[in-house]
């Protein structure tokens, strides 16, 4: 419309042409999207936060994490180890569905939740300011 000046439509077989002064053209923001133009373009991105992509978000930040620990605990990078995660129950269930994924990621033959554990020998991990748990990480004796 904008780049013919008018619009033509067929409403009940009869053509009606719209000009610019039978419309008025405005934008708004749209909650849960993020809207760019640039001249004739427009993209519009949808930004809402699903639980699925919240919980894949939390496997990657513990994947960060892990690989951190093992690089400055001197871990080789082919060593296998087993982490424990220290239950909280905001991320029991993303650390549950994407327990393989973790494991792939940190060659980690065992990827466990547990109840408790002796802090002395683990680190603190903070995903977000109300979210703090524990994890551990030990070389595995499998090869």
């Amino acid at each position: 419309f904008e780049k013919e000046g008018k619009w033509t439509l067929n409403a009940s077989g009869e053509d009606i042409t719209l000009m610019p002064e039978d419309v008025e053209i405005t934008t708004e923001d749209i909650p849960g999207w993020l809207i760019a133009n640039d001249g004739s373009l427009t993209i519009a991105l949808d930004v809402t936060l699903s639980e699925e992509l919240r919980q894949e978000g939390i496997a990657r930040e513990f994947i960060n994490r892990i690989q951190n620990y093992r690089k400055e605990s001197g871990f080789n990078v082919t060593d296998k180890i087993n982490i424990l995660i220290m239950k909280h129950e905001s991320l029991d269930e993303a650390i549950i569905n994407h327990k393989d994924y973790i494991g792939t990621q940190t060659l980690a033959n065992q990827v466990l939740l547990v109840e408790d554990m002796d802090t002395d020998n683990a680190r603190k991990v903070e995903i977000d300011e109300k979210v703090r748990t524990w994890i551990r990480i030990e070389k595995s004796a499998d090869i």
